[in-house]
């Protein structure tokens, strides 16, 4: 029914601010009418096959294109009819995305490049958490950029970037910040790629040791693995299972995450440990992939198709991100964002050196 008086106006205005408020704060998943997301969709779409293009053409990371493309693009995402669509690619996406990277992971790989080196790889990851939780606080971020930045540095780049800001949540970073994350990581990865097979021939390390030390510390999967093999095949083959054996670490460092700092929307400690144990439905479903992929030879039609798909999903999520992604917060934030992901980035490399020199043959 119309509201006819003023005070009635009020009411029905106040209500309606009070559903909308509620429905945005809301965690239950949110419904969408298969029209509604199309346009948002196929915005996306086209943006991240333009990036997919221009990586291919010239050299530059996808996520990092796709980023780039998608903050350009993000004056699209005030129009009424994206959003639903872009909301949709940036939450499901992802989700999808990281539970088949279990495809690229299994614990024969893992138990293959011995436990010394294994228990190497939690120095390094302690170190680029430690550099990006005290570099946040330095420059006034807070713990949960620092925790956002160690993380992403520690395991798998922008995808575990992805997954732990999941556990965070918008409520207690703001999507700004973690776009801008997002580009650091995105950067210094890109900036490793090209700088450290060259810092592994200078220093006269072996195949193995460079291997070990650019897959210990080169954040996105595709370019530690390429950066190894830009050195030697016996190099390329070590990078592969040091850096496969970080992203099976995803899963246990999200869920110590979610331990210490409880469920997006609840204050930090509120529920006991037992009851934060839980993890998110894509980190387990990730869990149980790389359990079948290694009891199961996965015939190669299913994992490497598998393996595209869950790289392109990322690149949709990290797009559609970029396009809600407020321009006037980005700009506000400036450069501190960034320190904690280069400080974890640092940390991280020279960690992986001094395990690289002492550990490896």
């Amino acid at each position: 029914m119309k509201p006819e008086t003023q005070s009635e106006r009020d009411l029905f205005a106040g209500d309606l601010y009070g559903e909308m408020y509620q429905a945005e704060q809301s965690d239950a998943p949110t419904r969408f009418a298969f029209a509604d997301i199309i346009p948002g969709l196929l915005t996306c779409l086209v943006a991240s096959l333009a990036a997919l293009w221009l990586s291919e053409h010239y050299g530059f990371p996808a996520v990092l294109l796709g980023l780039i493309i998608g903050l350009a693009l993000n004056f699209l995402s005030e129009l009424p009819s994206l959003g639903a669509g872009l909301d949709f690619a940036s939450r499901h996406f992802l989700r999808i995305g990281i539970v088949l990277l279990g495809l690229q992971v299994t614990w024969a790989e893992i138990s293959g490049m011995g436990w010394t080196p294994f228990l190497g790889l939690f120095v390094i990851m302690g170190a680029a958490f430690a550099a990006g939780l005290v570099a946040s606080s330095l420059v006034g971020q807070g713990r949960y950029a620092g925790v956002l930045a160690g993380g992403a540095t520690a395991i798998c780049g922008a995808s575990a970037a992805l997954a732990i800001y999941g556990v965070i949540g918008k409520e207690r970073l703001d999507p700004s910040r973690f776009t801008i994350t997002l580009v650091g990581v995105a950067l210094a990865s890109a900036l490793a790629l090209t700088t450290y097979p060259l810092i592994a021939a200078g220093l006269g390390l072996s195949d193995s040791q460079a291997g070990y030390l650019v897959g210990s510390s080169i954040h996105d999967v595709a370019q530690a693995i390429g950066g190894g093999y830009a050195i030697s095949d016996i190099a390329g083959d070590q990078a592969t299972i040091v850096k496969l054996a970080r992203v099976a670490l995803l899963a246990p460092v999200v869920a110590l995450v979610a331990i210490l700092l409880g469920s997006a929307g609840e204050a930090s400690g509120s529920r006991p440990i037992w009851r934060r144990l839980t993890l998110p439905w894509f980190i387990t479903a990730f869990l149980a992939l790389v359990v079948v992929n290694s009891l199961v030879n996965l015939p190669p039609g299913l994992a490497e198709p598998g393996l595209d798909a869950a790289k392109f999903l990322l690149l949709l999520a990290v797009t559609a991100t970029a396009m809600r992604s407020r321009m006037g917060l980005l700009l506000e934030a400036g450069w501190r964002p960034l320190v904690p992901v280069f400080a974890a980035t640092l940390a991280s490399f020279l960690a992986a050196l001094a395990v690289t020199l002492t550990v490896i043959a």
